[in-house]
C-alpha cells in the first residue's frame, strides 16, 4: 500500500480520514501542529514539513483555520510536495466558495486555484457543511435567552464520517480533478435545524429569525452554499443528534 500524509489529521474531519485509510492498510501520517513526529505548523512550513513529505506518495490536505493563513500553508505545502515528487495531492473544500463572497469561503477558493495551478496531480471535493459545525454554531447561540437565526437561511448538513469515506475512497485513485460536489440528504431551514437541536439536548429558547444584510448574506440567503442536484448524503441531522446522545 501507499504511504499518504494527512494534514489536520487530528481534526474532526482528519482524524476519521486517518482511520478509513489506515483500516484500508495505508501507512498513513498525521501532519498538526502538534502530533508528533510531524508536529509542523504549516504556515511556518520548514524542515519539519519537507521531512514529513518525503517518500509520500498522497497528500489529503483537511488542514485549515478560520484565524487566517490557509493560502501561506497550502503555499508551502504545494512547494513542498513538488520537491517531493508527490503524486496526488487531495483538498477538502466547501460548496458555494465561488458563489459566496464570505471571507473563509474566498480563502478555500484561492487555495483551491493554487493547488490546480501547482503542477502537482489534484482532486478537489466540495461538500456542504457537517452536522458537527452546526451544533457548534446553535451551542454558542444557546448561551443568550433567545437563539437569533439569519433570516431566510438554509443549510444542507453532512455526515462528516460519510465525507471521510468519500475522500478516502478520492486518495486511492487516480487525481480526477474538481470531483461532483457532496450535499446531505435534506435542504432545511436554519430554524427548523435549530428546533430539533433544542429539542434532542433538553433546552428551552425562544427562537427569533432576523433579517441581516450584504453581499454575503444575500448569497446565503439564496443558497449558494447549497447543492439540491448533489444530495448524496444519508444521514440526517435528527439521526445525527440520536447519535450523539448515545
Amino acid at each position: 500500500m501507499t504511504t499518504i500524509l494527512v494534514t489536520g489529521g487530528t481534526g474532526t474531519l482528519g482524524r476519521l480520514v486517518t482511520e478509513r485509510l489506515r483500516a484500508d492498510g495505508h501507512e498513513v501520517r498525521v501532519l498538526s501542529r502538534h502530533s508528533r513526529p510531524y508536529a509542523v505548523d504549516l504556515r511556518k512550513g520548514g524542515a519539519g514539513l519537507e521531512a514529513a513529505v518525503a517518500g509520500v506518495d498522497t497528500i489529503v490536505h483537511c488542514a485549515t483555520t478560520q484565524t487566517g493563513g490557509d493560502e501561506k500553508a497550502a503555499g508551502n505545502l504545494v512547494a513542498a510536495a513538488r520537491r517531493a515528487q508527490v503524486r496526488h495531492l487531495v483538498y477538502i473544500s466547501i460548496v458555494g466558495v465561488d458563489r459566496v463572497p464570505y471571507p473563509y469561503y474566498r480563502t478555500k477558493f484561492a487555495v483551491e486555484k493554487l493547488i490546480e495551478e501547482s503542477g502537482l496531480g489534484w482532486t478537489v471535493l466540495r461538500t456542504t457543511q457537517f452536522h458537527d459545525l452546526l451544533v457548534m454554531l446553535f451551542e454558542a447561540l444557546a448561551k443568550l435567552p433567545v437563539v437569533l437565526l439569519p433570516a431566510g437561511v438554509s443549510d444542507q448538513p453532512v455526515e462528516v464520517a460519510e465525507v471521510a469515506a468519500r475522500l478516502a475512497e478520492l486518495t486511492g485513485e487516480a487525481p480526477a480533478g474538481r470531483v461532483e460536489d457532496m450535499g446531505g440528504p435534506e435542504i432545511r431551514t436554519f430554524e427548523s435545524l435549530a428546533r430539533a437541536w433544542l429539542k434532542a439536548t433538553g433546552r428551552r429558547r425562544a427562537v427569533l429569525s432576523v433579517p441581516l444584510w450584504g453581499k454575503a448574506y444575500r448569497a446565503f440567503r439564496s443558497g449558494g452554499h447549497l447543492a439540491p442536484e448533489h444530495a448524496v448524503g444519508k444521514g440526517t441531522f435528527e439521526e445525527y443528534l440520536t447519535g450523539r446522545r448515545r
